[in-house]
């Protein structure tokens, strides 16, 4: 039986994703609900197919009891780090905000249906897939991809250089352009995190409550008139 490349179970979620969104710029209006569930589906089945295989050996001992607040303060200054420039200086905010997430675009009747599925997707499902391939995968791998070594032989949460520039590049450049400078400040800050933590659980969960405290915030902007929905 052939075994699976290191890299594949780090990047299949990924790639599952960006497969979805390209065969949802062709779908019709009508299937906006399903594009969407498939948003969040996809990748998932794909993350659940490897950890139920033993590919993320990082995970193992991960339990929400782990957490504390200081993850959590550190994931809601991270959301207020990505707002803030945007609320207090409006012209930063993109010009064209054709990528925001639009909620009624299956209808008004199903605009809870689509929230929720947005909300797995952003706050439950990426944190996992974003965080395995970014700050555990490509962290360790960029200080060994010119050896024999294997990535898990770099302990999680070890700073080098190499490792956090690498990261630093992909986070950034990964997000939409308007969103640079607040990807590559966080980035810096996350990294500084899982140095200090030393496991992805806890890093995960800082992206969680980052992306959910984001999430509640153009939800509460919505409600008192603000147009936030380009965070999303």
């Amino acid at each position: 039986m052939r075994q699976t490349p290191d890299w594949l179970p780090y990047f299949a979620p990924m790639i599952a994703f960006a497969l979805i969104l390209q065969v949802g710029e062709y779908a019709p209006a009508s299937a906006a609900l399903a594009v969407m569930a498939a948003r969040v589906l996809a990748p998932l089945a794909v993350f659940v197919y490897f950890l139920r295989l033993g590919s993320y050996p990082e995970l193992k001992g991960f339990s929400l009891s782990g957490w504390n607040l200081a993850d959590v303060a550190v994931g809601l200054g991270v959301a207020a780090l990505w707002m803030a420039p945007y609320v207090w200086w409006p012209d930063l905010r993109p010009e064209d905000a054709g990528d925001a997430f639009n909620a009624g675009a299956a209808g008004e009747g199903l605009r809870t249906a689509m929230l929720a599925l947005r909300f797995a997707g952003f706050a439950l499902v990426t944190p996992f897939i974003e965080e395995l391939l970014v700050r555990s995968y490509l962290l360790r791998e960029a200080e060994v991809y010119n050896s024999d070594r294997s990535f898990r032989s770099i302990p999680v949460g070890k700073f080098a250089w190499t490792g956090f520039m690498v990261t630093l590049v992909w986070f950034t450049f990964t997000h939409l352009e308007w969103e640079w400078p607040v990807a590559a400040a966080t980035c810096v800050i996350y990294n500084v995190w899982l140095y200090r933590r030393r496991h992805m659980g806890a890093l995960i969960l800082t992206h969680s409550v980052t992306n959910a405290a984001l999430f509640a915030a153009v939800l509460w902007a919505d409600r008192t008139g603000r147009d936030w929905w380009f965070f999303l």
